[in-house]
């Protein structure tokens, strides 16, 4: 029996052979970093890992720490202690890593305003270093990602919020950086431009890496594989975003259930005794749960409760946040 999934206590029966498969390398990893001012700790001991083609969503109040833990990834901060590594290379010792290597937007975009779009990111292109006879090629695709066409030849001045923020994206991918690291994106948006700005976030994270520093709950879940929430300073809490790929549901028998019988049932993955009656198990799918009775009841389980087990991302913030979330009340 291999090692028990999170969220399942070890000694959970195990019904399911996964294949094992070679994590690829992280694009970025935090060890230990931290950052000080004014005698102050902003952010401490931050440890992650971020791939390829995965969005982290960094999630925490205002005044959580985000925006200083984000300067420093993208390498307009230094940490005052501990390294962040850019594909395996320190950006401190390597600085022109962030130049190339990393896209960054910050919560207000740095916009040229006498510029049309298209010339910004032409500047933008050539400020991270793309080749002169690429930079056409660069600008023209960052257009059509962030479905910019009809404003290319506009100037930045003259563009609404959501626009302004689609550009803000678009120079922060022009040189197709490994890493994407996004601040508050939606910051403002209509409910029509943030969910415009959801389904580009989604796009590029099957991509590149991708950071998303939010404070609102739907857009973790609607973008992010990955859920970090910072606390005063701290990582709380790092795990993926329960959406549609696993779930965890909590039983009552009748009778005692042999732990043999969930083998029976095709939508378990593992199941774990509570007491002789209360049974926690974890799905292969959340869409089978509706299945889930009819299964049980073919396997010769009989039960009296079924309900959800898994802890949504908003009761797990609202743990660690709660007080401050009050407080700001």
């Amino acid at each position: 029996m291999g090692a028990p999934l999170p969220g399942l206590p070890a000694g959970a029966a195990s019904f399911d052979n996964r294949h094992s498969m070679t994590n690829p390398a992280p694009q970025l990893e935090l060890r230990e970093v931290s950052r000080r001012a004014g005698g102050r700790e902003l952010v401490h001991g931050l440890n992650l890992s971020l791939a390829r083609g995965h969005t982290l969503g960094l999630l925490g109040v205002n005044g959580a720490g985000k925006t200083t833990s984000l300067r420093m990834i993208a390498g307009v901060l230094a940490p005052s202690s501990g390294q962040v590594l850019i594909d395996g290379a320190d950006l401190h010792e390597e600085p022109q890593l962030a130049q190339r290597c990393i896209g960054y937007l910050p919560e207000t975009p740095p916009l040229h305003v006498e510029l049309s779009v298209r010339e910004y990111l032409d500047f933008c292109a050539r400020l991270h270093g793309v080749a002169r006879g690429a930079v056409s090629a660069a600008v023209a695709r960052a257009i059509e990602r962030c479905d910019l066409g009809e404003v290319a030849r506009r100037l930045l001045g003259n563009l609404s919020k959501g626009f302004r923020q689609r550009v803000g994206v678009a120079q922060a991918i022009v040189h197709e950086p490994g890493l994407i690291v996004l601040d508050e994106p939606a910051s403002g948006l209509d409910p029509v431009q943030a969910l415009r700005l959801r389904e580009l976030i989604r796009s590029l994270g099957r991509e590149h890496a991708l950071i998303l520093s939010t404070h609102v709950l739907p857009d973790v879940v609607a973008c992010c594989d990955e859920v970090a929430i910072l606390h005063r300073g701290r990582i709380r809490h790092v795990g993926a975003v329960q959406t549609s790929e696993s779930a965890l549901v909590q039983i009552r028998s009748i009778g005692a259930v042999d732990a043999a019988k969930w083998s029976r049932v095709p939508q378990v993955v593992e199941a774990h005794a509570l007491d002789h009656e209360h049974w926690h198990l974890r799905l292969r799918d959340e869409a089978q749960r509706a299945d889930l009775p009819a299964a049980l009841l073919a396997a010769g389980i009989r039960f009296s409760e079924l309900r959800s087990a898994t802890p949504s991302l908003e009761s797990t913030f609202l743990e660690i946040a709660g007080g401050d979330v009050a407080e700001a009340a």
